[in-house]
């Protein structure tokens, strides 16, 4: 089992529990609802990925072990969802690390598949936000990229350093786990420090 896959998977159960988590803070829904949006979470940024990319089946279709970590993830938040709530920011740990494990997974798919290094950054950077932009709409939510977080952007970063290490022969498995803990660090950090990027446009 590679590390990779591995990542994969522990990115998708991160996923559904970030999107269960919302979904019940939203209207609790039924176990369907819940369900439904905590897949839609997990799968949506790696699917649209490998449909640009025409990478046929998709990996949830043909591996059931991705459809067994979203049921393990949307159960884990049912079972611990009050202690899950009572956490500070637990919601903002677990989606940080299932986008800083899907920009790197999905950086090194396209890489795989001869995509230039300049559109593998743009197809990890798909893999880990368009699942929660996805969630978002669904839930009534502005997504998270139209808001001033950095979010997008430190995907951007991380997938650039991956491209970097491995541009130079580092060490696979350095040049997974140092992009992965910056995304999650630059995360964190702009949080803490309510860091944004400027706007488009300066209001009037």
């Amino acid at each position: 089992m590679s590390l990779q896959y591995i990542l994969e998977l522990l990115g998708t159960g991160f996923f559904a529990i970030s999107g269960a988590l919302v979904a019940n803070q939203k209207s609790k829904p039924y176990w369907f609802g819940v369900t439904f949006i905590g897949f839609i979470t997990s799968i949506g940024g790696g699917s649209i990925r490998d449909i640009l990319l025409g990478i046929y089946p998709l990996a949830w279709v043909k591996d059931p072990n991705f459809i067994y970590a979203i049921i393990i993830g949307i159960a884990l938040s049912s079972i611990f969802f009050n202690r899950l709530l009572k956490l500070r920011k637990t919601f903002f740990l677990f989606d940080s690390l299932g986008i800083a494990m899907f920009t790197i997974i999905g950086t090194e798919k396209a890489l795989q598949h001869d995509i230039s290094p300049v559109i593998a950054a743009i197809m990890g950077m798909f893999s880990a936000v368009m699942g929660g932009v996805m969630r978002d709409v669904l839930t009534n939510e502005i997504p998270v990229i139209f808001r001033k977080e950095i979010y997008a952007t430190a995907c951007l970063i991380g997938a650039m350093v991956y491209l970097l290490l491995d541009h130079f022969g580092v060490e696979r498995n350095l040049c997974i786990f140092i992009p992965i803990t910056l995304i999650f660090g630059i995360r964190i950090v702009a949080v803490y420090y309510n860091l944004s990027l400027p706007k488009f446009r300066k209001d009037d």
